[in-house]
């Protein structure tokens, strides 16, 4: 089964921290990855750009509307995501315990719905 363990935390306070600190966590998470793909539980994972690097679409009776910017009243922001393959919703727990960023932030651990018909990838 498939989870996605979203890593939310505060832009701000991430960028205040010391550059040795930031690369620390990056460094923690690339070797999660490394051992998450030695046991076959790796999928994928990735950084995102700041929420300021955002934009919102939505289509209303056809019509797209972009904006600017997230735009959502939120102290911690989307700051990357690990996609992994866990037996059960508690195994994909004890992973995201293993994620850097829940230790100054918080990781949301949600199933995937596997539907058929969509592209393979590699």
């Amino acid at each position: 089964m498939k989870f996605m363990l979203i890593v939310h935390h505060n832009e701000d306070a991430f960028e205040k921290m010391d550059k040795e600190t930031q690369s620390q966590l990056l460094t923690e998470s690339i070797e999660l990855t490394h051992q998450l793909h030695a046991t076959g539980q790796y999928v994928h994972a990735s950084p995102l750009q700041p929420a300021a690097t955002a934009v919102i679409v939505r289509v209303r009776e056809d019509t797209p509307l972009v904006t600017d910017g997230p735009f959502i009243e939120t102290r911690e922001q989307i700051a990357g995501y690990f996609l992994v393959n866990a037996r059960d919703l508690n195994e994909a727990i004890r992973i995201a315990t293993r994620v850097p960023g829940a230790r100054i932030g918080s990781v949301e651990v949600r199933p995937l719905i596997e539907i058929t018909g969509l592209p393979k990838t590699v």
